[in-house]
C-alpha cells in the first residue's frame, strides 16, 4: 500500500525535531573522516527523504541534529532509518577501525536517542542549544 504524502510544504511550515545520538559506549569516533562520512550520509538521507536539515553539530561521541519533517511521519521511524543508514555506511567505509572498537559488527550508535517536537520554543533557541 502506497502511503500518500502531503504536497511539499515550505521548510518553515514543517515540524522540526532536535535529535541527539550517542556513539555506542561513548566511543570518541566522530572525528576526521568518520565524522565527515556520517555528516555526508545524514545530508544525503535528508535530501532523499524530503527532510530539511536545519542544523547539525558533532562532538567526538555524539551528534545533535535539527530536522524538519512531514508531520505524518513517525519520529521513531525516521530515527531508526537514519541510524541504520549511517551505521551501514560507516562500517562500509571503516571496517578495520570500527572492528577495533566494537566486537559486534554493525554497532555504532547506542540503542537510545533523544528527540522531541519543537512547539513553543523558537527555532533560534533550539539552534543555540544544538550549537552549544
Amino acid at each position: 500500500e502506497e502511503r500518500k504524502r502531503h504536497p511539499e510544504k515550505p521548510a518553515g511550515s514543517q515540524p522540526k525535531s532536535p535529535y541527539h545520538f550517542v556513539t555506542k559506549y561513548r566511543k570518541k569516533l566522530l572525528t576526521g573522516a568518520v565524522k565527515k562520512t556520517i555528516k555526508e550520509k545524514i545530508e544525503d538521507f535528508c535530501l532523499r527523504n524530503g527532510y530539511s536539515l536545519v542544523r547539525m553539530e558533532t562532538d567526538e561521541d555524539h551528534i545533535h541534529l535539527l530536522i524538519g519533517y512531514d508531520a505524518t511521519e513517525s519520529i521513531s521511524k525516521i530515527v531508526k532509518k537514519l541510524k541504520q543508514e549511517t551505521t551501514n555506511r560507516v562500517w562500509e567505509c571503516f571496517p578495520g577501525l570500527l572492528g577495533k572498537h566494537y566486537w559486534k559488527k554493525k554497532a555504532f550508535w547506542s540503542d537510545g536517542y533523544f528527540a522531541c517536537s519543537v512547539g513553543e520554543v523558537s527555532e533560534e533557541t533550539v539552534k543555540r542549544y544544538i550549537e552549544n
